[in-house]
């Protein structure tokens, strides 16, 4: 089964807890994290933060009090537990804690940049990108660089020997590594990024060549890109679990049935390595981007869709606000409690719901009434789930899968409300399920 991701803004969650280390958290907030239905936790921004970095930061934003500004966590100066947030014990204490609870540990990597007092840019300056003798700043083609970090070369057989120690030492330390950015480091894109400076890009790719080698060492380790531009099928050739889908996020933010249900004719073997999400550090809060029936409905869409999911802490409880990776707490909020309410049921119910073959349905209709139209379904092998992903009522017929259906009865629960529908097989296998759904309705049916 992929993995249901959990992330935490580690500086600022534990700031809203009011303690000062991992290893303080309470045992009954570990219990809440790991609710039904999540199976991993990403502690994101655990690493060292750059003191160098994190004044130029406070340099830029002289209103904000400098304890309200913790540096960027894509900004590292080494590869360990900051000891801010309890250092490597606490780092350690987390994972025991999860542990405990059935729940894995995910960190991250950041393969392209290094903060400008890491140890490297005096130890190895053959592993950066320089221009006329000068270390550049890091960045990716489509924006303006990023001034508190160092850009490192790809090509730099050093850089990349040095990316699997880094790599197989976070491995030790937890279950599963988000890279981040991870399309910046393909052969063909950081060649056009960088031009002569990066100088000739080696026969190999990067990651095949790093990934390769980590598996000796770690093969059990889960490793997600970042991945955006259309990349995310190229990653998972080059090694990696699972693809951020950003894609298929734009499409529920954006676009409507017909789009989403092209992007989910992929095939299998595509669909099971991307990880679907509604927000995250990068992304704006999903409170504040969708409208309340359209994030319930694309909520239940990426929850019950084959591949890993990640939700974001503070999602489940409505925040709105999106927070600076660099600002060190989250501002008071109110906190939504019937949103919170849905999203535990509709995590819990995907757990139960996604088993086996997944097949993604058509829906059918009459001349007088296209609206099936905007009707979204798919089966597992014991539940379907019906999203209308439209701001009026849908109706529609579905085929069910299932290839018993002429010889029983059906009793067709909703795990998200309760209701019962008791049908024919007869009738299933005629004429099909009858949908009838309200704007932004959804169905989570299991056979029993």
């Amino acid at each position: 089964m992929s993995p249901v991701v959990y992330e935490i803004d580690t500086w600022p969650w534990l700031a809203g807890l009011g303690v000062k280390s991992l290893a303080d958290v309470p045992g009954e907030v570990w219990d809440g994290v790991a609710a039904p239905g999540i199976d991993t936790v990403w502690l994101m921004g655990v690493w060292e933060r750059s003191p160098a970095g994190t004044a130029i930061f406070r340099d830029r934003l002289p209103a904000t009090p400098p304890e309200e500004i913790a540096g960027s966590p894509y900004c590292i100066r080494q590869y360990r537990a900051d000891d801010h947030l309890g250092g490597p014990e606490g780092l350690a204490h987390a994972r025991a804690e999860l542990r405990k609870r059935g729940v894995k540990l995910f960190l991250d990597y950041v393969p392209n940049h290094v903060a400008p007092d890491h140890r490297a840019v005096e130890e190895h300056p053959d592993w950066f990108v320089r221009d006329n003798g000068v270390v550049v700043n890091g960045r990716d083609p489509f924006f303006p660089p990023w001034p508190d970090v160092l850009q490192l070369n790809a090509f730099a057989p050093g850089m990349r020997d040095a990316t699997v120690e880094a790599l197989s030492a976070i491995a030790d330390q937890c279950d599963g590594i988000r890279c981040d950015m991870a399309m910046l480091l393909v052969n063909e894109i950081f060649s056009r990024t960088w031009g002569h400076l990066a100088g000739p890009a080696p026969a190999e790719e990067f990651w095949p060549s790093v990934i390769g080698r980590l598996r000796e060492r770690h093969p059990d380790v889960v490793l997600v890109a970042e991945a955006y531009w259309d990349t995310e099928w190229l990653l998972q050739q080059h090694g990696f679990d699972h693809c951020y889908d950003k894609r298929l996020y734009d499409r529920l933010v954006h676009e409507d049935a017909a789009s989403i249900r092209e992007h989910l004719g992929a095939g299998r073997d595509y669909q099971d390595r991307l990880i679907r999400f509604l927000e995250n550090h990068d992304e704006p809060r999903a409170a504040a981007t969708f409208a309340a029936g359209r994030a319930r409905a694309a909520a239940v869409v990426v929850a019950t869709l084959p591949g890993a999911t990640l939700w974001h802490d503070g999602q489940f409880e409505g925040r709105r606000t999106h927070l600076p990776v660099f600002l060190a707490r989250y501002p008071v909020e109110p906190f939504d409690h019937g949103l919170h309410d849905f999203y535990r049921a509709v995590v819990a119910a995907a757990a139960e719901v996604r088993q086996g073959r997944w097949r993604l349905l058509a829906t059918a209709g009459w001349p007088d009434n296209r609206s099936h139209q905007d009707l979204l379904a798919w089966a597992w092998d014991d539940a379907v789930v019906v999203v209308n992903f439209a701001d009026h009522p849908s109706q529609g017929r579905i085929f069910l899968p299932w290839p018993d259906l002429p010889g029983r009865a059906w009793r067709l629960t909703d795990r998200l409300d309760g209701r019962v529908f008791e049908r024919s097989g007869a009738e299933l296998a005629d004429a099909g399920l009858f949908i009838d759904l309200p704007p932004w309705g959804t169905h989570v049916l299991v056979s029993e």
